[in-house]
């Protein structure tokens, strides 16, 4: 008898608390049909970029027959924390606009810079380090979306958006380390001696790097809640094209102009994923985590060479992407 007696308690509280979620849940979804403001404040943390590219110049006259890639420079492991901030404006109850900023400072990483002659049959003839001392990236993003999906229960959403993003990122490497040298004789394009390990000090300044990728995206959010208080979220934004902008200081090179020494322009295409999970603390206050990952890849690009005497020279752009990825923590707030 007591058993059935607990057991039926036992029913009689998943009842009432089944009762109160679904309840829950109605005022929920009473609520999102409501134009709201929501702010955001989070961090894209421990994330690591690495931007790389590539030219071809072998149809430079000249004694020494230049490979294909000629140069390709990448920076990797470069290391930062971003802090951003977000405000999302429900116009209508199914209209949004959103506005997105992020700003972190470079922690660090390497640039190896590869030199190739096709006397190497495709092994650079001179590689060299140098230390990322800095500098800075930053990004903001405008759309415009809207709420196509209401899942039943007020169980979440899709989101559908478009807009623009403006990302930017700055490396300054310092010092130079000379790990391979086989390099026959000195060519045009290089002129600098190549002497067999090498070394400058990290206090000095060798390249600027400054990048600019000007960015069409289009996608889709997605939320499904588990309970009212736990819910995964998701947005993925495809960039069909993005407009490359890129600079290069050769700080040490006398042969060239030093602002800029190298100018790139390409069209590229992209992405951006976001995965994570969202806890409400209280009620239109939540908490989420995730990870992310942003890539933009070069489809086709031209880099020119900036003479110090005012010549300026063009060639083929092989490659061009960056790449960037990691933590994001943050806050949300909606009223």
């Amino acid at each position: 008898m007591r058993r059935r007696t607990g057991v039926a308690s036992c029913l009689i509280i998943f009842l009432l608390i089944g009762a109160l979620e679904h309840n829950g849940f109605a005022e929920d979804a009473i609520q999102e049909k409501r134009p709201r403001l929501e702010l955001g404040l989070a961090g894209w943390v421990m994330t690591q970029g690495e931007t790389k590219w590539a030219h071809n110049a072998s149809n430079l006259p000249g004694p020494v027959q230049l490979g294909n890639p000629t140069s390709k420079l990448t920076y990797k492991d470069v290391g930062t924390n971003i802090i951003e901030g977000t405000v999302r404006l429900w116009v209508t109850p199914k209209w949004f606009g959103r506005l997105t900023g992020g700003f972190g400072a470079i922690g660090g990483g390497r640039l190896t810079d590869d030199d190739y002659l096709a006397a190497d049959g495709g092994a650079p003839s001179s590689q060299t380090f140098s230390d990322i001392k800095g500098d800075s990236t930053w990004y903001v993003n405008a759309d415009v979306g809207r709420r196509v999906v209401e899942f039943p229960q007020s169980r979440g959403y899709l989101d559908l958006f478009g807009g623009y993003q403006f990302w930017y990122q700055r490396y300054t490497a310092n010092g130079v380390g000379q790990q391979v040298c086989s390099t026959a004789g000195q060519t045009a394009l290089d002129p600098p001696l190549c002497t067999p390990n090498a070394s400058l000090s990290s206090a000095i300044p060798v390249i600027t790097n400054t990048t600019q990728w000007h960015s069409i995206r289009v996608g889709g959010s997605v939320e499904y809640r588990f309970t009212r208080r736990f819910s995964v979220q998701s947005t993925i934004a495809l960039i069909p094209l993005s407009i490359l902008d890129n600079k290069d200081i050769h700080h040490l090179r006398p042969d060239l102009s030093q602002n800029p020494s190298l100018s790139m322009l390409g069209y590229a295409v992209g992405a951006d994923a976001d995965i994570g999970a969202r806890v409400m603390i209280i009620r239109n206050l939540f908490a989420s985590v995730g990870y992310r990952v942003w890539w933009n890849r070069m489809v086709d690009g031209t880099v020119t060479f900036h003479g110090s005497d005012g010549s300026t020279s063009d060639f083929d752009l092989t490659e061009f992407q960056t790449f960037r990825h990691g933590l994001t923590f943050g806050l949300n707030y909606s009223f």
